[in-house]
């Protein structure tokens, strides 16, 4: 077994621990290219049968659209259930205040529609695609990640996983966050996505676009979600997107990377993370994402 054989059958080992162990888990699914990986891993697991789990997305309405259109037919060709849940119904419902700023990420607002939904269908477990290696608050979570009955996320609460064995009990109300690629890094998932021929969105090869140049010299790609002055300075770019969260938050990178083997190399001599180089809410502050995951956020 290569390395890439190993970090797989140990998601897949994950994937049946959670089916095994939980009553109403969910995957959550972005349609970006970790929870698209976690969707081929769970084929493996389960086919041919149908997956012990729905797909669920919480859209914020200001998703980059080749991700939603790609979203929708992933999940058709898969034959899975898709539940969507949106931001802005919950900040109608809630009477939540809108972000505003010239670039109103609602990111934050996330939360609430995430614990809703997990309300609304009893989900007692949500697999993601988080890993170790995007931000240091991800470092501190282990595999089963236990949340308290108001989805909240306590460090000190963290449980022992020896000899992979994961730990799923839970009281009532409780559920339980499950990373099954922790250990992989970003560049195991462009090499497995690689070696396993999957399909991505467009958007994370190289394209034109035209961007907002931000005051860091990151660029914002232009969308109907952000506010452009007179005094912006918008360019016409080659680039392309090494995450694809909130397009109000999430920066494109410079790069003429048009096949996957051209991506694998500039992660090779990249010296950030995906998240450090272009997640602007997690440069808000230094526990930016730890605070979130706090109060709930996955």
């Amino acid at each position: 077994m290569d390395y890439l054989d190993k970090l797989e059958a140990e998601a897949i080992h994950i994937l049946r621990e959670v089916a095994g162990q939980f009553q109403r888990p969910a995957l959550l699914f972005s349609g970006g290219k970790d929870s698209i990986a976690l969707t081929r891993l769970a084929e493996k697991a389960f086919r041919p049968g149908k997956f012990p789990f729905p797909l669920v997305h919480v859209d914020t309405g200001h998703n980059f659209q080749e991700v939603l259109d790609f979203r929708d037919k992933l999940a058709a060709s898969l034959g899975e259930r898709l539940i969507v849940r949106r931001v802005e119904d919950t900040i109608r419902e809630r009477g939540l205040q809108e972000p505003g700023g010239k670039y109103p990420s609602r990111n934050p607002l996330q939360t609430y529609t995430l614990l809703d939904v997990i309300e609304e269908f009893e989900f007692d477990a949500c697999i993601g695609g988080a890993r170790r290696d995007e931000e240091k608050a991800r470092a501190k979570e282990r595999i089963f990640s236990v949340r308290d009955d108001f989805g909240q996320w306590d460090p000190k609460r963290q449980r022992p996983e020896l000899w992979n064995i994961y730990n799923g009990r839970i009281q009532k109300g409780e559920n339980v966050r499950v990373f099954p690629i922790s250990n992989w890094t970003e560049l195991d998932v462009w090499n497995y996505i690689q070696r396993e021929n999957i399909e991505l969105p467009s958007i994370y090869f190289a394209h034109e676009r035209q961007c907002v140049v931000l005051p860091s010299g990151q660029l914002l790609g232009l969308s109907e979600h952000i506010t452009v002055e007179d005094t912006d300075e918008v360019v016409t770019r080659q680039v392309r997107f090494r995450t694809v969260g909130d397009s109000t938050c999430t920066a494109a990178v410079p790069s003429d990377a048009a096949t996957l083997d051209d991506i694998i190399q500039d992660i090779l001599v990249a010296k950030v993370s995906e998240r450090g180089a272009t997640r602007l809410d997690d440069q808000l502050s230094e526990t930016g994402m730890e605070d979130r995951k706090r109060n709930g956020y996955f």
